[in-house]
């Protein structure tokens, strides 16, 4: 596995040389111009950008804890450097390292591995639900003000399809774009509702539709229902819900506030200058979307390249602005959190890369014990808190 990272991460880098030689002839960057926005930029806001990021570390451990309270107890902060940890060995080796978070977790409450990976998923899954609402919600904002429907659509990723909506359909298009995240958002909650309520039942029907093209297909996707549905285990309450809801709202509401603080930071851009929670938003959900396969180290410029050209041509900022910009916004939200993690993994004594290669191993043997486990009777959630 180590042998084919590294494999990928040198064709990611001779293809980074390649499109970074034919763009430098391409389209001339003025080196001058992109050190002068660090020099000009207002670093207040780049500070609290930071701590606002900092802060939603503090919430995620909150969050974390509350996913605990039905199996163990523990102090609301006392995971917090777990997550520190994990998220710096994220940074640093990729995303590979993903298992070290429930892996730290699992040694420092000495509850079941097995157990802390479901805990992980259901966390996934609220990032993602929650990220999505907000999405759903920043466009339908974007459509439905100044900004024409179309005009949102473009500044949503420039996504091919959808452009073709909106020259041929443009009433159907504009239906699309304000209302189809929120629908689709629905759509996923209804989803996890029904796996919450007869998660065997839904495994059942997924493992026979989908088995029917793919048989490997239909129990591999069997599979990770069950684990969501024993991640789901961990809400057991209107009342569970409401607080993990609110946690990774004000989680992903921090964070929005600090790619806007960082946009504005910039202000001798006009365009980063104008720059407000919405279309922040809209560009939070690219950046996340480009960091999904972190490669180590290679992946911070593949995702600063991204970013910059969502800047360039979806909101018509300056190439030298647009890079300055997405590299600090790489360092804001994604790296500030390196130099505390370090400081935290000497602090505890922990070899981050012999964590991240001991987790693996044990995350894959949890897993495979996880799926073998025959699935619980579901409980009917008491959503009267």
């Amino acid at each position: 596995m180590k042998k084919n990272h590294l494999i990928l991460s040198l064709v990611v880098l001779a293809a980074l040389v390649v499109l970074g030689i034919y763009a430098h002839q391409r389209y001339p960057f003025d080196w001058h111009e992109f050190l002068s926005q660090f020099r000009l930029a207002q670093w207040r806001r780049i500070g609290i950008a930071t701590g606002s990021i900092y802060l939603a570390y503090v919430f995620r451990s909150v969050r974390w804890a509350f996913l605990l309270r039905n199996n163990k107890r523990v102090p609301l902060l006392s995971l917090l450097g777990t997550q520190v940890m994990g998220f710096t060995a994220v940074a640093l080796i990729g995303r590979v390292a993903d298992p070290v978070r429930p892996y730290l977790v699992s040694k420092k409450t000495a509850l079941p591995l097995s157990n802390q990976i479901a805990v992980y998923v259901v966390e996934r899954l609220l990032d993602f639900g929650t990220m999505a609402l907000i999405f759903s919600l920043a466009l339908f904002v974007l459509s439905s003000g100044a900004m024409p429907h179309a005009e949102a659509a473009k500044q949503s990723g420039h996504w091919g399809p959808l452009a073709a909506l909106v020259h041929r359909f443009p009433a159907i298009s504009e239906i699309v774009t304000r209302f189809g995240g929120l629908i689709l958002t629905l759509l996923g909650a209804l989803f996890l509702v029904a796996v919450r309520m007869a998660g065997e039942a839904v495994a059942t029907f997924f493992e026979g539709a989908l088995g029917l093209v793919s048989k490997r297909l239909g129990q591999a996707s069997g599979h990770k229902i069950r684990a969501f549905r024993a991640g789901l285990d961990a809400v057991r309450s209107f009342s569970d819900f409401s607080k993990v809801a609110g946690l990774s709202l004000g989680m992903w509401g921090l964070i929005a506030f600090a790619y806007l603080e960082t946009c504005l930071a910039f202000s001798t851009s006009d365009q980063l200058a104008s720059m407000n929670l919405p279309k922040s938003i809209v560009l939070m959900m690219i950046s996340g979307g480009a960091s999904i396969f972190q490669l180590p180290v290679i992946g911070w410029f593949t995702q600063i390249g991204v970013v910059a050209a969502v800047l360039s041509t979806g909101f018509n900022v300056g190439k030298e602005a647009a890079t300055a910009c997405a590299a600090t916004i790489l360092l804001v939200t994604f790296l500030s959190i390196i130099p505390v993690g370090l400081v935290w993994a000497q602090f505890e004594q922990v070899s981050l890369r012999k964590i991240a290669h001991e987790s693996e191993e044990a995350s894959e043997e949890a897993e495979e014990q996880l799926e073998a486990e025959p699935a619980q009777a579901a409980e009917t959630p008491d959503w009267g808190g």
